[in-house]
């Protein structure tokens, strides 16, 4: 029997061992994923902290349950490792490690790269490989590809290679990894037919296409169409404010039309791990071939200035009420990048936090799923600390509160009735029964 046949074979009766590299947002509800389907899992991660804690049946990511990782424990379908020569056990083996943007919007690579080389060592015959970090395209058949051939295996015959990206929405209710539509392409037709069908074992709807590079880009193409339409209606919030009209008032009136308008919310800024990033991959791969993608350079310009915008209408509403930026006390309501959760990578509150201090402003926060902001290197300045209680003297002796976040935990109607002035970046009052005292300054 061929290598072919024979993996084909053993994803048929669920005895393939998956590998998943990095435990983070992606890769740990993908492993659950897996062993509720039967299959066994081993987590590769670089953190001790992470393996002993899944180890031990725990779990660092909201969205999935220390329920789930510790009954897949019992059951002896998942373990953590930080051994990566484990990867020449599993027969399955998916890479979900973060990628980020160098200062130059660069790609940084390294942790893809560190993850291909590890997977390369352990390379055996009879292994299916699928990338899921979003990237730019051509990673998979430039990067991967050739890391792997170089151990003398043949694509789509002694070894098998993928793309699918993750599309994972942190605190989602409704949509999550395993009904989430999972798109993949292979090297080779039969590295997509093993790739679809291992994975139409623990996702309900997998697509295929017919390249690499087509999924790829579909990752982009989806958080390149979101960012661009987030950068008109944060052009939109900033054109109401200068016209004296209420932007939300203007989107819900659009958004009441069946057709031809898709409704997007203006706010502080982009957040997250693929909005604010994803897009500048696609940049960066065009002016590598000498083409300027205009509409993403100007998207991101508009985004990246919403925090100094919201900033800015601090001061203002502070100058109003005859009070200076230096010396103020600004209560930041939410850091994490959007509500009901805890992740703060990209998040915008960092920025605005930053900003309000270096301007001289007592800054503080608050966030139910945020005790602390630690320095990690890439932390602005001013945005370290701990989260304050939300009372009522918290509220009272703020000179002014701004609305980052719209967690939904927090009461806005006691915001309204115990805060001075209200700066809304999300529309947050809108929603709560309390009208605001006088003198408030509300959102735009």
């Amino acid at each position: 029997m061929n290598t072919f046949d024979a993996l084909s074979d053993r994803i048929a009766q669920r005895r393939v061992t998956c590998g998943v590299v990095g435990l983070g947002y992606v890769g740990l509800p993908l492993a659950i994923e897996m062993g509720h389907a039967g299959l066994r899992v081993i987590g590769f991660e670089k953190s001790e902290r992470v393996v002993d804690l899944v180890n031990g049946g725990g779990s660092h990511i909201k969205d999935v349950s220390a329920q789930d990782v510790a009954a897949l424990r019992k059951a002896g379908q998942l373990e953590a490792t930080l051994d990566m020569s484990r990867l020449a056990e599993c027969d399955v083996i998916s890479i979900c490690v973060p990628t980020s943007l160098g200062k130059t919007k660069d790609p940084d690579m390294s942790f893809v790269v560190t993850a291909t080389e590890s997977v390369a060592e352990a390379l055996r015959p009879g292994q299916l490989i699928v990338l899921e970090s979003t990237t730019y395209p051509g990673t998979t058949r430039e990067l991967l590809l050739p890391t792997f051939e170089k151990r003398g295996f043949q694509v789509g015959d002694d070894f098998f290679l993928c793309f699918s990206p993750e599309r994972v929405d942190p605190g989602n209710p409704t949509w999550h990894t395993k009904n989430t539509p999972k798109v993949l392409g292979g090297i080779t037709d039969r590295c997509t037919k093993l790739g679809e069908q291992v994975y139409e074992l623990f996702i309900d709807d997998v697509v295929p296409v017919s390249s690499p590079e087509a999924a790829e880009l579909t990752k982009l193409l989806e958080n390149t169409f979101r960012m661009i339409n987030i950068g008109l209606v944060n052009e939109m919030a900033v054109i109401c404010d200068k016209l004296g009209v209420s932007v939300w008032e203007v989107i819900d009136a659009a958004a009441t039309k069946p057709f031809g308008f898709m409704k997007f919310s203006p706010g502080p800024g982009l957040g997250g791990h693929c909005i604010p990033l994803d897009p500048h991959y696609l940049a960066w791969k065009m002016r590598t071939l000498h083409y300027k993608t205009r509409m993403i350079e100007l998207a991101g310009e508009i985004n990246t200035e919403m925090p100094a915008f919201w900033v800015g209408k601090v001061a203002d509403a502070l100058n109003d009420a005859g009070k200076p930026m230096r010396g103020s006390r600004v209560l930041v309501l939410g850091v994490a990048y959007k509500k009901d959760i805890d992740d703060l990578r990209e998040s915008p509150a960092l920025e605005i936090l930053d900003l309000l201090s270096k301007k001289g402003a007592d800054a503080r926060y608050h966030d139910p799923y945020v005790p602390e902001i630690v320095d990690d290197g890439h932390t602005p300045g001013g945005a370290v600390g701990r989260s304050v209680p939300l009372d009522d003297e918290t509220l009272r002796g703020a000179d002014a509160v701004i609305i980052v976040t719209d967690h939904s935990a927090i009461d806005y109607g006691r915001v309204k009735q115990f805060a001075s002035i209200v700066i809304d970046s999300r529309n947050a009052l809108s929603r709560s029964a309390v009208h605001p005292p006088e003198p408030a300054a509300a959102a735009i």
